[in-house]
């Protein structure tokens, strides 16, 4: 039974034909080449589960196919190889979207397990069953994130001395690919940087990821949301007060302007403050000075601004309602990150690096989730984006403490019936098939009428008393 197919790019014709014949031989189909311009043809046309390409070649190095596959959302996992000199650019691909690297010279029991790791995450992310004998999915989404996260972030210590911090930023889509990319370029700079993207997509976790690469890594990260502070408050809080300024100032205050003196200050949800409060924004901006409430003393600050919304700023610079020059001043880098339902390939790993720490902090021993459990996860569309997701895992994981996640543990949203999130895995055996449906079949029931059994026996057209003994049977109560 072929396994997949595969395309292999290299320029040293002794290596292609090798390795290629070694995967041929353990079932899986390989169009080869060595000039990496063909192949970028054969990437349009055929439909390729893997690319592996090394990575320093003539022409058309292995980055830029990687970012083909990338930019042109094609199915196509990449495997890069590279010698133990190209390290640094290896980790590169990674952060470029490649699923994993192979270090010259290989042994080849090492390419197959990467190889096979990947098709098997391929068919997890396409929804296909995994044949019998290579791994479970709850087993692949633990070895993936031993490669895709621990492996890299162990050799980016050694290697790179933490350049790179991104621990809490975890994608492997080619929007997150992005939001990396402008963090790496613009984290070591002055530059003002606008965060755009709906609520809960990590626009903070972006800002401490551009503090901490930068040479202000060691003066204050001060965060201020904008949106959660009165506005008669929030000037005193950005600029603090002198003493008498107001009713109740009987001592003077540091504002967070300068409490962040020689760092960076987070101005989260930036579009819901004054334009009045603005003006003064602009001030900061443009001649890092300004006065504390109730003073007449000016105060210079070194402040490197980074700001954030969930709103389009445009919108609200059409409207009146936001200054045009503060925008432009603020936007100088923009970076958006994408809702998480626009990059549900990095729903895998997200729940396995959120199982994880859960189960750390709580003591707790969850493996993994059922087939039935992630196609449902990664089915969802997330309105609270990454922040949602990580809710619903520490919640799994805080009620069910142990064992595999299955579908009727998730919130009752994630019961839905005809919408392809019930797989049926042949393997299970017929009973383990059954019982998985008519829990499904009930809980769907039980969501539509809020709990209340009688209605949802009407629904499901049989007796109350039936559905009882059937969830009482299937330890439902």
């Amino acid at each position: 039974m072929e396994k997949g197919k595969i395309i292999l790019v290299e320029d040293e014709e002794e290596i292609l034909f090798m390795l290629a014949e070694f995967l041929r031989e353990n079932g899986y189909d390989v169009d080869t080449f060595l000039d990496s311009r063909l192949a970028l043809s054969a990437l349009k046309e055929n439909g390729y589960q893997i690319l592996i390409t090394d990575l320093s070649m003539p022409k058309l190095d292995g980055l830029q196919l990687i970012n083909f596959i990338q930019k042109e959302y094609l199915d196509t996992l990449g495997i890069v190889m590279t010698g133990y000199g190209s390290l640094e650019t290896a980790i590169a691909a990674m952060r470029f979207g490649a699923f994993d690297y192979i270090l010259k010279p290989f042994r080849f029991d090492e390419i197959l397990n990467t190889v096979n790791s990947a098709m098997n995450y391929y068919r997890l992310l396409k929804h296909e069953s995994i044949p019998k004998g290579l791994t479970s999915k709850a087993n692949l989404l633990r070895r993936y994130s031993e490669s895709k996260i621990i492996r890299e972030n162990t050799i980016l210590r050694s290697f790179l001395k933490d350049k790179y911090r991104f621990d809490n930023i975890i994608g492997i889509s080619f929007g997150m690919q992005k939001v990396f990319e402008l963090i790496e370029k613009v984290a070591d700079t002055n530059a003002t940087v606008l965060i755009t993207g709906e609520s809960g997509a990590g626009k903070e976790l972006v800002a401490k990821a551009i503090h901490f690469n930068s040479s202000r890594k060691d003066n204050p990260f001060v965060v201020v949301n904008c949106g959660a502070i009165p506005e008669n408050l929030l000037e005193s809080e950005l600029f603090g007060y002198e003493r008498g300024a107001f009713t109740g100032a009987v001592n003077s205050r540091l504002g967070r302007f300068e409490i962040a003196n020689g760092g960076s200050i987070f101005l989260d949800e930036i579009g819901d403050m004054s334009t009045n409060l603005q003006v003064k924004i602009l001030r900061v901006l443009q001649e890092k000075t300004f006065e504390r409430l109730g003073g007449n003393r000016t105060i210079k600050v070194d402040v490197r601004v980074i700001a954030a919304t969930n709103r389009r700023l445009e919108d609200l610079v059409r409207e009146g309602k936001f200054r045009e020059d503060l925008y432009y001043r603020l936007s100088v880098v923009p970076i958006h990150i994408p809702p998480l339902r626009e990059r549900k390939q990095d729903i895998p790993l997200l729940l396995n690096y959120f199982l994880e720490r859960s189960n750390n902090i709580n003591n707790t021993n969850i493996e993994g989730f059922s087939e039935s459990a992630l196609e449902a996860l990664i089915n969802y569309d997330y309105p609270g984006n990454v922040r949602e997701l990580q809710n619903i895992v520490e919640r799994i994981v805080v009620l069910k403490k142990s064992g595999i996640v299955d579908l009727e543990d998730l919130p009752e949203k994630f019961l839905k019936i005809g919408e392809g999130v019930f797989h049926m895995d042949l393997e299970k055996g017929y009973d383990t098939l059954v019982t998985e449906f008519e829990k499904t079949v009930i809980s769907k029931a039980l969501q539509q009428t809020k709990g209340v059994k009688s209605k949802a026996a009407q629904i499901l057209n049989m007796n109350r008393t039936t559905l009882i003994e059937k969830m009482k049977r299937l330890k439902m109560e």
